[in-house]
């Protein structure tokens, strides 16, 4: 195992982290025993104590055996962040089935496709939701569609901004079994058997590099996650969680929900991302941890009146999704005191197996392996392993591992490669570890520019960029040119203050005075938002496809 980086590592941690072996939704049972009258979830100000938490994830659990639900079966959650997820997810679990998180943006053939390669038997969603999916299940019984509403759980007179469409949304629709009837008269779930290495979570693959497959997931695989994410960022009873990364992506599902469950401590949930709502659950209910990606961090610190919010109650924020803008680190320092600590992970790994430590993090950095994780890079041709500071491809042995990718033995075989007697996950993403062991992102194995022969990186350009102050988000990608195989080009969205007044051109000069010549964007246009997934990430793939159909 690399141990290059073991000098840096946090005095107060140990380096292997002993885990729980015992299925997910003990997190809650145990949490719900010893807080009962804690505040586990603040929604808008409503506040939903662990002692209900649990009681309505056994009334879930008992409603899904009810309808016959079985161990193994898969159920879907069609859900942004709501109680409704909250709720459902342990229910699931205790109930012995697999969770099918589904992306709320997904819709038509998207939607029927997932849910078709999962098998879902039962699919949970709300009264906005229902209807973009609602010819989609036309087939399904109405006792195994259960819509929920906002209202189910908003209080009568919110302490946060609530979005227009959620006041909006209906309280209930027709031919579908309502959430409140759901739970109402639910009888107890029988006892049942549930391994730590069952087959819990089939979490979908963004796509980003083909077609969105299933990532098989134990118990045991997401616990090593959920209690090592409560170590590394210091969670506690005491701490809030400003809660505002998506549930069915897994950077939320532990960092916003699950960690601070097996922590007993509390999450505010924000259903949609709202930069206001967000500064005004730090300042009211005292955030302490705020997990985010680096559009959530750079919208925040773009708000008008930044300077004059109070964020003193903040002792943790940290991320990954996405490389981390040196600039944008810089000015969070300035405003608050706190190093961002990023990290990095993805679906198969169900999020971190890297992180920076708190106490000596570097920007730019998606820092050291975590607990029990070994990770190498090697060459992309080879396979073999490269000394520090060169580039190839990170492969990772780690618990949090998923098993394998589902009904696709093929895919899954590929995934892996056997190194010193030990299976690796090839991640595909492009990275240098320095002389400390810190990993340094470069890029997507299949993001890489050939810019006249030249191999560019387009998160190294991305991260240029964002240092220009009219620069408020950009997002680099490669078009087709006659003489040098591909430019580099640079849709950008500039900074309120700055639009009319800078040009594409003067970008271009700024750039060229920063970046080697083969490396600086040739085109820049400016957009008014870039397209992102439902977790908030930049779709560069789409932006590269528009481009070659033009």
């Amino acid at each position: 195992m690399n141990q290059t980086h073991y000098p840096f590592w946090p005095k107060r941690l140990p380096k292997l982290l002993p885990v729980p072996h015992v299925p997910l939704h003990d997190l809650l049972e145990t949490s719900a025993r010893r807080y009962p009258e804690r505040a586990a979830i603040i929604y808008y100000g409503a506040e939903i104590t662990y002692r209900e938490f649990w009681k309505q994830a056994l009334q879930f659990a008992g409603a899904l055996c009810d309808i016959g639900i079985h161990p193994g079966d898969r159920v879907a959650l069609y859900l942004q962040n709501s109680p409704h997820f909250a709720v459902s997810f342990f229910g699931i679990l205790r109930a012995g089935a697999v969770v099918v998180p589904l992306n709320p943006m997904l819709k038509g053939s998207e939607f029927t496709g997932l849910l078709r390669d999962s098998g879902a038997r039962t699919v949970i969603t709300t009264t906005d939701l229902y209807p973009v999916i609602a010819k989609e299940l036309q087939n399904f019984d109405k006792n195994n569609v259960v819509v929920g509403a906002y209202h189910d759980y908003l209080p009568t007179q919110p302490a946060l901004p609530v979005p227009v469409f959620m006041t909006q949304a209906a309280k209930s629709v027709e031919n579908v079994t309502l959430w409140k009837d759901f739970l109402r008269n639910a009888p107890m779930p029988p006892d049942m058997t549930i391994q730590p290495d069952d087959i819990c979570l089939l979490p979908y693959t963004a796509g980003s590099t083909g077609i969105p497959k299933g990532c098989m997931h134990t118990h045991q695989t997401i616990m090593a996650n959920a209690i090592g994410s409560i170590f590394w960022a210091g969670a506690s009873p005491a701490t809030v969680n400003l809660a505002a990364l998506p549930f069915f992506h897994v950077t939320g599902l532990i960092h916003s929900f699950l960690g601070t469950v097996a922590a007993g401590a509390c999450f505010i949930i924000l259903t949609r991302w709202d930069r206001e709502a967000a500064l005004q659950s730090i300042e009211k209910f005292g955030v302490t941890l705020w997990p985010n990606i680096t559009t959530m961090l750079i919208d925040l610190l773009a708000s008008p009146d930044i300077q004059q919010r109070n964020l003193t109650s903040l002792s943790f924020v940290g991320g990954g999704g996405a490389p981390l803008p040196p600039a944008i680190g810089e000015k969070l320092l300035n405003l608050t005191g706190l190093t961002f600590a990023e990290g990095y992970g993805l679906t198969e790994t169900i999020s971190q197996t890297h992180w920076n430590p708190p106490d000596r993090p570097k920007l730019g950095s998606i820092g050291v392996p975590v607990f029990g994780v070994d990770s190498r890079i090697v060459d992309i041709s080879t396979l073999k392993e490269v000394p520090s500071g060169q580039t190839g491809e990170i492969i990772s042995s780690a618990p949090q591992v998923f098993k394998g990718y589902w009904n696709k033995p093929q895919e899954t075989a590929e995934a892996f490669l056997e190194l010193d007697g030990r299976r690796y996950f090839r991640t595909g993403d492009i990275a240098y570890m320095d002389d400390e062991g810190y990993f340094f992102i470069v890029d997507r194995l299949k993001r890489m520019i050939n810019a006249a022969g030249f191999k560019v990186w387009p998160s190294e350009v991305e991260a240029q960029l964002y240092r220009h102050p009219a620069v408020m988000e950009a997002c680099v990608i490669g078009v087709s040119d006659m003489e040098r195989v591909e430019n580099v080009k640079a849709y950008i969205v500039l900074n309120p203050e700055f639009k009319g007044k800078t040009t594409a051109q003067e970008i271009i000069n700024w750039a060229k005075e920063q970046m080697s010549a083969y490396k600086y964007p040739r085109i820049v246009e400016f957009t008014d938002a870039l397209p992102k997934s439902g977790a908030g990430k930049i779709l560069w793939r789409q932006l590269q496809e528009a481009e070659k159909n033009r």
